[in-house]
């Protein structure tokens, strides 16, 4: 079963359970994949499925960033929770220190002169399996270190 599938069937489930917060979660999920479908003009792959979610899921994290600097406890709660939701879908991220390896394999084979170069080789390697802002807080740690 395919992930769109999946999130279909929750769908489903969450309406006959009456879970109001999953429910309108899921339907926005939807809505989402739906928008990308038609941009694509076709059925979307499994990782352009992924990629929507992590889009999803980027965009609550930065509201709850907002949400706690406007002292907007309440919303923080709210996106808190879709985020959990949304990110049931996702995969297990890698951990920093899985990070922190290719990184440094990545700076020893290109040198730490071009952060650009190295952000995008070290992306392509981790894809969607590593959190872009993670991978650059990282990148720029070791760049220090190497620069000392």
């Amino acid at each position: 079963m395919g992930l769109q599938d999946q999130i279909d069937n929750d769908l489903k489930q969450a309406l006959k359970g009456k879970r109001q917060n999953e429910l309108s979660v899921l339907r926005m999920l939807k809505t989402a994949l739906k928008n990308a479908e038609i941009a694509a003009k076709g059925n979307l792959s499994n990782d352009a499925v992924m990629k929507v979610l992590n889009t999803q899921a980027k965009q609550r994290k930065d509201a709850i960033s907002q949400f706690e600097k406007g002292g907007r406890s309440d919303l923080v709660k709210k996106e808190k929770q879709e985020l959990v939701i949304i990110e049931s879908y996702l995969p297990e991220k890698m951990g920093e220190d899985e990070i922190r390896k290719i990184v440094q394999a990545k700076i020893s084979e290109v040198g730490a002169s071009n952060f650009g170069q190295v952000m995008g080789l070290i992306m392509k390697e981790v894809g969607q399996n590593a959190d872009g802002q993670t991978v650059r807080q990282i990148l720029q740690e070791e760049i220090d270190k190497a620069n000392g």
